[in-house]
């Protein structure tokens, strides 16, 4: 009998902590569970734990007495002393790993805790994912059994002082469970490879002795992949090579742009299945197929809240503004943008992680990933966001039959009032004014503040195309290739001169 098609016993499931009760029950469990491990910890005794855990409403308590923190006031008070050696700060024991992240613009490394807690953590959803094929029609079973290519950071990682560092990608791959490694391409040797162009190329060697079943990773970096290894053994499609390939897992941005530039370099359709995998930990995961969202991790190692994304809780640089209020699982509504807070078991506590998100379908508690809480432009009140980009780009594709790898756009003044800028890699033959055309009435026919202000103070857009290999070249340059880098899709400060000061060259 396949392995898809087991009925799990109730005791199975338990084990896996599947669900099987409502979401608030679940995540409340959780809260008890993390508040339990880590109340001996520095920052468990000094927002009283004990009291939290005694109280007759745990969570209303939690949220009294634990403040809000973003990266750089919990580095600053809490992980900073972690990654100086002192155990017990905000979890048990010492950290001895730590995942690099500097987000998609901000240019300083973020160190951000992993514990054997959390990697465990997200092994289980993980395997949760997989039991999910079952909802799945149509399963090409043939596949299941064959190797997966993940496509991340060196596994050689930076060793500080009392702790190492890399890609959450690496540090993944790095402490795999043994029964994973025969099927992990491109294997361990490979995987150590700092140099991306380097790794690239080893996988395009070592591509005809493999036989895929599964590609795991960012779309830009597999598109590229794939784009080599045809190139080099001249194909017509990676499955010439790949026969049995029949899955994509993708995240960290959204798909859809990419879609119709990725699929040329196929020979028959793949089941795309989407992944919310953070360096902070595995929030969220697609379980059945053409879902709209990805079902939000519940039952293990995260402990939710969210903040409403509106003009009363932040303000225009995405800042949080006096008075936050936070909201429960069970207190949220569909079809409305929060800002996620998350508890984890790597210690990070009531942590805004920088992601906005939409629930989708509340019973099946899904959510979509709509941007970040600074990757939006609302220089005059348009609220234009990363949900409202990749749509309009994905129609504009559609509409003109032409293949859009990546954009990325700015704000900016003109005269007396305002301007878009957008950045657009195209391959192919393109008529500029007749894309700038289609992208504003697109996006006009998405938001309605953005219609509003296209008549008012945002006086204009601007429209670049530029090949695709400009784009990747910057990356380079930032030393941001592979892994789970991405190129932003708001381009503000720094990042924004940087990039100005590379295309004027």
């Amino acid at each position: 009998m396949p392995l898809f098609d087991i009925q799990l016993p109730n005791s199975v499931a338990r084990t896996l902590r599947l669900p099987t009760n409502s979401p608030e029950r679940q995540q409340l469990r959780v809260l008890k569970r993390l508040l339990r491990k880590s109340r001996f910890t520095d920052f468990g005794k000094q927002f009283q734990f004990d009291e939290i855990l005694m109280s007759g409403q745990v969570a209303k308590k939690f949220q009294e007495l634990v403040p809000i923190y973003n990266y750089n006031s919990m580095y600053e008070q809490w992980w900073k002393l972690a990654q100086s050696g002192f155990p017990d700060i905000c979890w048990p024991g010492k950290i001895k790993y730590y995942a690099l992240s500097s987000g998609t613009s901000e240019s300083t490394s973020k160190y951000i805790p992993i514990t054997a807690d959390l990697l465990k953590g997200n092994r289980m959803v993980m395997i949760k994912q997989l039991l999910s094929l079952r909802n799945y029609q149509d399963l090409p079973m043939r596949s299941i059994g064959k190797s997966w290519l993940m496509i991340g950071g060196s596994t050689e990682l930076e060793k500080g002082p009392g702790y190492y560092a890399g890609d959450l990608s690496g540090i993944t791959a790095k402490k795999a469970p043994i029964w994973f490694q025969p099927f992990y391409k491109p294997g361990k040797k490979i995987a150590k490879v700092k140099d991306w162009d380097q790794k690239m190329e080893e996988i395009v060697e070592n591509a005809p002795s493999w036989d895929i079943g599964f590609i795991v990773g960012v779309p830009a970096w597999i598109q590229l992949c794939m784009e080599k290894i045809i190139e080099k053994y001249h194909l017509k499609t990676i499955h010439d090579i790949w026969p049995n390939l029949a899955f994509f897992v993708h995240g960290g941005v959204s798909f859809e742009p990419y879609k119709k530039g990725f699929s040329k370099y196929l020979g028959k359709p793949l089941i795309y299945i989407e992944t919310y995998l953070a360096s902070e930990g595995f929030i969220a995961y697609q379980d059945r197929k053409d879902a709209i969202g990805m079902r939000l991790v519940t039952n293990e190692h995260i402990f939710h809240e969210f903040i409403p994304f509106d003009d009363r809780h932040f303000d225009a640089a995405g800042e949080m503004l006096p008075g936050i209020k936070t909201l429960l699982i069970h207190e949220v509504e569909e079809g409305k943008d929060y800002a996620l807070l998350i508890s984890t078991t790597a210690g990070a506590w009531r942590y805004l992680i920088g992601d906005t998100i939409r629930f989708s379908d509340l019973d099946k508690c899904e959510v979509v990933i709509t941007g970040r809480t600074k990757h939006f432009l609302s220089l005059v009140g348009e609220h234009l966001s990363v949900d409202n980009m990749n749509k309009a780009i994905q129609n504009l594709s559609e509409l003109l039959n032409i293949s859009i790898p990546e954009f990325t756009v700015a704000g900016e003044k003109y005269g007396d009032f305002f301007a878009h800028h957008w950045y657009i890699a195209c391959d192919d033959q393109v008529d500029a004014p007749l894309i700038k055309e289609n992208l504003d009435q697109q996006l006009k026919s998405l938001n309605d503040d953005y219609g509003v202000e296209r008549k008012s103070a945002l006086k204009e857009i601007f429209v670049e195309i530029l090949p695709h290999e400009k784009f990747l070249e910057f990356l380079r340059l930032k030393d941001k290739v592979g892994g789970q880098h991405k190129f932003p899709r708001v381009l503000k400060g720094t990042t924004l001169d940087e990039w100005k000061a590379y295309l004027e060259k």
